[in-house]
């Protein structure tokens, strides 16, 4: 099943909270992206019925599994993505908002030959 580009930035984003604090919860997730709890609530619902996000009785959100393996691949795209956009001379702000919009869209086969470049593995 494809998740759609929304369900991958949650899933980043709670992978990224969650490296600088212990708990992440739905403000968190409201400031990260710039959101309405409302909008962010919801999110969270449809994730956690998915199976990618675990909510505790604190509402404390959680990567599953599965959750994690999607997260951890974006995430890795955008990082990638950006150190190569700033390499070319983009501003730290741009590469990493622009690589924001590409990581959902490229292809498996472009990413691993412009990370196998970027790491001088050609």
């Amino acid at each position: 099943m494809k998740i759609h580009e929304s369900a991958e930035n949650y899933l980043e984003a709670v992978l990224m909270i969650s490296r600088r604090q212990a708990d992440v919860r739905a403000a968190d997730l409201c400031r990260h992206l710039g959101f309405s709890r409302p909008t962010v609530s919801q999110a969270v619902r449809e994730l956690a019925a998915d199976g990618y996000l675990n909510v505790d009785g604190s509402n404390h959100i959680t990567l599953t599994d599965k959750g994690m393996a999607i997260a951890g691949r974006i995430l890795e795209r955008h990082e990638v993505i950006a150190e190569i956009f700033m390499d070319l001379g983009v501003s730290r702000d741009t590469a990493y908002a622009d690589a924001c919009r590409v990581e959902h869209y490229i292809s498996e086969e472009t990413f691993s030959c412009m990370k196998r470049w970027h790491r001088r593995e050609v």
